[in-house]
């Protein structure tokens, strides 16, 4: 039976690694742009879309990352960065994402004198109106920055550890990774750690194994974000599978960012086929012009996944959430049930070629 999009958007999803800065609205940037007089490249939106969505003409990691300058230029004061927030929860939901976990680096939007503590409670502020409107939970992973000096991760790690319980459920390191190892910033690591913070790394996105190598074994980490050159050394590929140490894969985004060649190579489906812990991801909404949905068709596009495949991916990511084990046994036994009901509406009732509803 086919899997149509109107079938995977209804499915209750997760969405684990996803930036709150390559999320933000197209409208949302020009209206927040022109409301506090802030000077963009452009006021086109067309013009200002190819500046920061990354098509596949994109080169690197570095690349793709430069339309973050532009977003951020509106998300410098709180009313920003609430509504930010608000409307990515709100984009989730409305494609039943029923968990988020929002990432950023507070430490980008305090150019205009914010503190991180302020930063930081905007964020939330608009992440828990979210949850009051939609049936959706979500929660804050907080990152350090690679390229940035390591005093500053440490920094951004005191903030995390001083919000644990408060919204923030992680720590993580982002950025350039490749010349900026994840040991370097073995510090700030330590003291989350040590405040049995979730840790999540980006690595072996932008460089080979060695990257995972240290964000697991100097840093400690509890899932690996990308992960796609894993495949690269078959033993630390066994280690992290007998570990069940979940990978954060972010399809579309991965072929933007040259971490594959093309998306026909991605090893995402040796992953899953092996039994590797699998989730799909956005990454970044806005800059990679994607959607929960728009990743799980695009797999199962290009690998021809079958539903059961795609509910393992699902029952994967609840699985992974750095919730509490009673709090995800709840969101997963509840995503079960509502799947159940779903699976029988789609699958027992006639279809016409391209796998929609006939009316009857």
């Amino acid at each position: 039976m086919k899997l149509n999009r109107e079938f995977i958007e209804k499915l209750p999803k997760t969405d684990l690694h996803v930036h709150l800065d390559g999320s933000v609205r197209p409208d949302t940037i020009l209206d927040l742009a022109k409301k506090n007089k802030i000077k963009l490249p452009t006021m086109d939106k067309a013009k200002l879309l190819t500046m920061i969505s990354c098509g596949d003409e994109c080169k690197s990691l570095d690349e793709y990352l430069q339309g973050f300058h532009i977003t951020n230029l509106v998300l410098q004061n709180e009313e920003g960065l609430e509504r930010a927030a608000f409307e990515l929860a709100e984009d989730s939901a409305k494609e039943n994402v029923r968990y988020i976990e929002v990432r950023y680096s507070p430490i980008l939007h305090t150019n205009e004198g914010l503190k991180l503590t302020e930063v930081n409670d905007a964020v939330l502020r608009g992440l828990r109106k979210a949850e009051l409107m939609y049936n959706i939970k979500t929660a804050v992973i907080i990152c350090g920055i690679r390229n940035i000096n390591p005093a500053t991760s440490l920094r951004l790690a005191e903030l995390a550890v001083a919000y644990k319980n408060k919204g923030v459920i992680g720590f993580d390191l982002a950025g350039a990774e490749y010349n900026y190892p994840a040991k370097d910033h073995e510090e700030a690591f330590r003291l989350a750690l040590s405040n049995n913070l979730n840790i999540t790394i980006h690595a072996g996105e932008a460089y080979g194994p060695d990257s995972i190598h240290q964000a697991l074994h100097y840093c400690g980490t509890h899932r690996i974000g990308h992960g796609t050159r894993l495949i690269e050394d078959g033993d630390l590929l066994n280690y992290v599978n007998d570990h069940r140490i979940p990978l954060e894969i972010c399809f579309k985004s991965n072929y933007h960012t040259k971490a594959v060649p093309s998306l026909d190579v991605h090893p995402f489906g040796f992953y899953l086929d092996y039994g590797l812990r699998v989730t799909l991801n956005t990454d970044n909404r806005t800059v990679s012009n994607t959607t929960v949905t728009d990743e799980f068709m695009f797999v199962i596009d290009k690998l021809k996944l079958s539903y059961k495949d795609v509910k393992n991916i699902i029952i994967n990511g609840f699985k992974s959430a750095f919730v509490t084990y009673s709090e995800r046994v709840l969101m997963l036994n509840s995503a079960l049930a509502e799947m159940e009901k779903l699976e029988e509406e789609h699958f027992n009732q006639p279809q016409d070629v391209d796998g929609n509803l006939k009316q009857i």
